[in-house]
């Protein structure tokens, strides 16, 4: 999906997804290893764990069928657990999760028949009705973990009596991390690239009212490739991780309605809105992003070149810098300090930062100004970027005043685990549970058999 908000982290998305849509489900004849509550375990659900982690590139050779039996008895607790505390999941939350990971997957493979078919399905709603138990489940799972934990909080002397109470041989180490800053200068795209987009999306749009198809439209002129093929084709609800200028439009329009060409950070856009249902809306779109021409580049290029030189000569620093010129808003105010998008912090450890995040500042030297740097986003085109190392923190063993935020997430995450290890302990005793004598040997970490 071309145009979705840059900032959720959709890949991260996709990746959480996988237990969901890693293999078909296959049943056992009599294959029931266990009872939960509601809920039964089956030794193919066992066998399907095995293959995923597979798919996702573990190794399984030290993974005990025990040991993936505890976490299947775990989440049916929770399931069963979230039934009884009234946590509602409803079929269009679960239909709109499931939009959102077929939205990624498309964007991944290129299709939704290719989607289809690479699940070896006969079409969309069988493939949609094959994992809609299994998302629920997992949202259920989800939901009732997020409330066991959501209360917990931690003081700070609670994160200092953990530390003081880590053995010294055990305190953890930290890897290599660094504070990283860029400024961003964007081409300029002139007003009649502008003005030649919405007049051909214009253009479209009249030909539509006058009786041409927009799926045929969508077809020959989007440029999102997520939807381009499938005629511009998609189905969102308010909460569906589109950018808030299109959902806008969207929500506004009625049935067979079509919009007039407006503007998102990916391009122009014009949506028809086939159907309503509720909170759902059914559209097709068509996007087109004006063109950057040669010398807005070679501006761009000279803008960048003339920043860095003014930092280089310490006419101004790098952070003023970016406030008064980057045109990337997230990062400018913030003196152009990139945010860790897994922690929200400005240290990137070394051995996770992004692979062409670290080629372009490995090299650099606290301090010092790279090169200008031509790089591209999806979505926003071309654009020169330079950067800078504001800070090189080495690995270094844990201290508290330098890492107290690592520490409190280590801290609050140990106080997580036993709020959880003791809610487990309470609903098993009350819990209808049965586990079936081929794994009544296993080495539990929780009294599953009741002893």
């Amino acid at each position: 999906m071309k145009f979705i908000n840059k900032r959720l982290l959709f890949a991260l998305l996709f990746i959480t997804s996988t237990t969901v849509f890693a293999q078909p489900k296959k049943q056992k004849v009599d294959g029931v290893v266990a009872v939960v509550g509601d809920y039964v375990v089956l030794d193919s659900d066992i066998d399907l764990d095995y293959i995923t982690l597979k798919a996702q590139g573990v190794d399984v050779k030290n993974i005990t069928r025990c040991e993936l039996f505890g976490k299947q008895l775990e989440d049916k607790l929770y399931a069963h657990q979230a039934i009884q505390d009234s946590i509602v999941v409803t079929d269009a939350e679960v239909n709109a999760y499931l939009s959102e990971q077929l939205d990624a997957a498309v964007e991944q493979i290129g299709s939704m028949e290719k989607v289809v078919k690479y699940y070896n399905k006969k079409n969309e709603e069988e493939l949609r009705n094959h994992f809609f138990d299994a998302v629920k489940m997992n949202k259920l799972t989800t939901q009732m973990q997020k409330k066991i934990v959501d209360g917990v909080e931690i003081t700070p002397e609670e994160v200092r009596n953990f530390f003081k109470g880590i053995p010294a041989d055990e305190i953890p180490t930290f890897g290599a991390e660094m504070e990283v800053a860029q400024i961003v200068v964007k081409p300029v795209v002139s007003e009649d690239e502008k003005k030649r987009v919405i007049d051909k999306l214009k253009e479209i749009k009249q030909d539509v009212l006058n009786g041409s198809s927009f799926f045929s439209k969508a077809v020959l002129f989007s440029e999102d490739p997520g939807s381009s093929s499938n005629g511009g084709y998609y189905k969102m609800n308010r909460k569906t991780a589109f950018v808030k200028e299109f959902k806008d439009v969207a929500f506004s329009l009625a049935e067979g309605e079509i919009s007039e060409p407006f503007e998102t950070e990916f391009g122009y856009h014009i949506i028809m809105v086939d159907k309503i249902k509720g909170q759902e809306v059914e559209l097709r779109h068509i996007l087109i992003a004006p063109k950057v021409s040669t010398q807005a580049m070679k501006d761009a290029k000279a803008k960048i070149d003339q920043i860095r030189t003014k930092i280089i000569n310490k006419e101004i620093t790098f952070a003023d810098a970016a406030k008064s010129s980057s045109d990337e808003k997230e990062t400018r105010n913030n003196g152009g300090v990139l945010l860790n998008p897994r922690t929200m912090e400005p240290r990137f450890e070394l051995t996770k930062m992004d692979p062409a995040l670290y080629a372009q500042v490995s090299s650099l030297k606290d301090g010092e100004v790279s090169l200008p740097i031509l790089d591209e986003e999806r979505g926003s085109g071309k654009f020169y970027k330079i950067i800078t190392v504001n800070n090189r923190i080495e690995e270094h063993q844990a201290d508290f005043s330098r890492d107290y935020l690592k520490i409190k997430e280590l801290a609050l995450r140990d106080k997580q685990i036993k709020e959880i290890a003791k809610w487990s302990e309470e609903k098993i005793k009350e819990t209808y549970i049965k586990i079936s004598d081929d794994y009544k040997d296993c080495e539990f970490t929780n009294n599953w058999l009741k002893k």
